[in-house]
């Protein structure tokens, strides 16, 4: 039975994957998430039923659009099969739970987020919101109407403290020196994490975003690289090895 929910969720994952690259990319620029349908960005053709199956069509074409024979962007593969693993990943450490619904929630919003804030560099206040709300809502479930409000105290203490490490440097670099969305994700971190992991999320955020950004900025003449990746991948690994922040301090 394990392996049977386990194979569900992971496949339920793929589907989800391709639809939520479907999100980030059009969403943010304003599009139709329904209209125009799937297709080719460099033909324009329309894909089918069969052109459509997550990572599997993509392997069977060779990568190639059926009708032009132009490359298809890895992304909404990566995307997908990435959101599948999480998926799995989250389920074999909640099982099936409400806390696991909580983890897919947050993990969906993540992916987005990534999605968008590597496409436009933006970060959706539409996907933050309805995300934080049924959050809220299975958290009340979960945990009752009490708790849940320490949970909704702890996401704004996690924006509170983004917003001040945000304008300090504003202050030391005399520009803005982190988006508005990244500032709102951290309500969203301390809501789900608690406060000392929303906190420490913005460190492993800079310990794995360091080097990448290094290489990235050679080709970007801005120096304007989004952060929001680095966050959400920080705080999809807090969620799913779930690291006691507290005691790892402690015991230092």
């Amino acid at each position: 039975m394990d392996i049977y929910y386990g194979v569900l969720i992971f496949i339920f994952g793929l589907v989800l994957g391709s639809f939520y690259t479907v999100v980030g990319e059009r969403l943010p620029d304003g599009k139709s998430l329904i209209n125009p349908p799937s297709h080719c960005p460099n033909c324009n053709h329309r894909l089918g039923i069969l052109e459509l199956i997550p990572v599997l069509s993509f392997i069977i074409l060779g990568g190639k659009c059926k009708k032009c024979k132009s490359k298809i962007p890895i992304l909404s593969t990566l995307i997908e099969t990435t959101t599948a693993i999480l998926f799995l990943f989250a389920y074999l450490k909640f099982g099936i739970s409400i806390n696991l619904f909580v983890a897919l929630t947050f993990i969906s919003m993540l992916v987005i987020v990534i999605v968008s804030d590597i496409r436009y560099m933006v970060i959706c206040d539409e996907v933050l919101i309805i995300g934080n709300i049924i959050i809220f809502i299975l958290l009340i479930i979960s945990i009752g109407l009490k708790a849940s409000l320490f949970a909704l105290f702890y996401g704004m203490t996690s924006f509170v403290i983004m917003l001040s490490i945000k304008t300090l440097g504003d202050m030391i670099f005399r520009k803005e020196s982190m988006g508005g969305g990244d500032i709102k994700l951290m309500f969203t971190f301390g809501l789900v994490l608690g406060i000392p992991s929303s906190v420490a999320s913005i460190f492993l955020a800079s310990f794995i975003g360091l080097p990448i950004s290094l290489i990235m900025m050679k080709n970007n003449k801005s120096h304007e690289l989004p952060f929001g990746p680095y966050l959400s991948v920080a705080a999809i690994i807090l969620l799913l090895s779930g690291i006691d922040i507290i005691n790892v301090l402690v015991n230092m």
